[in-house]
């Protein structure tokens, strides 16, 4: 089973927060009323997700959605990620087909899920060597000398850089790196 993280819009510049649509606008058909799934209420709301479109909505509080809707959008440092998210959403609105979520590659992937692995291990007593094994295989680390291995090395960065997501370093892979 798997198990939904849902992150508050502070937190996480892709969900996206819904509010009741201005009367002043035509009413517009609301094609994803029913493929909305509850999670749960918060204060800001009600968070609910599209699965298909991997979309996490916040319904402000007294929107259904069934209500015809409008997207809030802070302008804030954010609002790039915010838009993009908007863009996928729409994309749901207009039953097109889902775009991935750009702010990790798949390699950025499958390096996170090396890093969690090998923080894991560590944590449960493995050798550096052990993670090797467990990561590379027995025998691609018995190629090199373990003490001057560039495995070794490798698999000391792997959990290094784990523990620092583990440490709250995960909060940066919510939003996309801009250029300064």
């Amino acid at each position: 089973m798997q198990q939904q993280v849902v992150w508050s819009p502070s937190s996480n510049p892709a969900l996206i927060m819904l509010t009741q649509r201005p009367d002043f606008l035509p009413q517009a058909d609301n094609s994803l009323a029913d493929r909305f799934i509850a999670e749960r209420d918060g204060p800001e709301g009600a968070y609910s997700v599209l699965r298909e479109h991997d979309l996490q909505i916040l319904f402000r509080p007294g929107v259904s959605p069934t209500d015809q809707l409008a997207a809030v959008i802070p302008i804030d440092d954010d609002i790039l990620d915010r838009i993009d998210a908007l863009t996928r959403l729409s994309r749901a609105w207009l039953e097109r087909p889902p775009l991935r979520d750009t702010r990790l590659t798949v390699d950025q992937r499958r390096r996170f899920r090396l890093r969690l692995r090998a923080a894991d291990g560590r944590m449960n007593g493995a050798t550096y060597r052990e993670i090797a094994i467990a990561i590379y295989g027995a025998a691609r680390v018995e190629t090199d000398p373990w003490k001057t291995s560039p495995l070794r090395d490798a698999v000391i960065g792997f959990v290094e850089a784990g523990m620092a997501l583990i440490g709250g370093g995960y909060l940066k892979l919510l939003r996309h790196r801009r250029r300064a």
